[in-house]
């Protein structure tokens, strides 16, 4: 009885994680593909496609089709935890912190100027910097 219990434990467990995960179901995926005509919602690019939380998974955005874009690679990494593409300065997302809706289009002195980002660069062992930075070029003091 114990190892049923435990085995039911675990199983529900699982279940709760994987709800509350960064997946995005295959369903989610085909209703975003059609919605955003198979390009990237930034650079039009084609090629590379990836599916991105608008609202960052990180700030609470969560895996349905309203929160999900396509972007192609390159925009995605630029994007990362925030709403700018920084490669475009194009705003492609909605920022945790300000709320603002997504497909404006800002020059680097419109940009909000106090909200940190996570930084660009990698540790040693190439993992991803958990520092925040306010820095331009969206690296932090370490990987200048």
């Amino acid at each position: 009885m114990k190892k049923l219990f435990l085995l039911l434990s675990i199983f529900l467990f699982s279940l709760n994680s994987f709800s509350q995960s960064r997946y995005i179901s295959e369903t989610t995926k085909k209703i975003v593909f059609t919605r955003d005509g198979g390009i990237c919602q930034c650079c039009g690019n084609t090629e590379n496609l990836e599916y991105d939380h608008i609202i960052p998974y990180s700030c609470g955005g969560s895996s349905d089709v309203s929160n999900v874009q396509l972007l192609c690679f390159k925009c995605n990494r630029s994007k990362s935890n925030s709403c700018y593409c920084k490669i475009h300065n194009k705003k492609v997302g909605i920022d945790c912190c300000d709320g603002n809706s997504s497909g404006e289009s800002y020059s680097k002195s419109e940009q909000p100027k106090n909200t940190a980002s996570q930084c660009t660069g990698t540790t040693k062992k190439g993992f991803r910097c958990k520092n925040r930075t306010t820095n331009q070029s969206g690296r932090c003091h370490h990987h200048q």
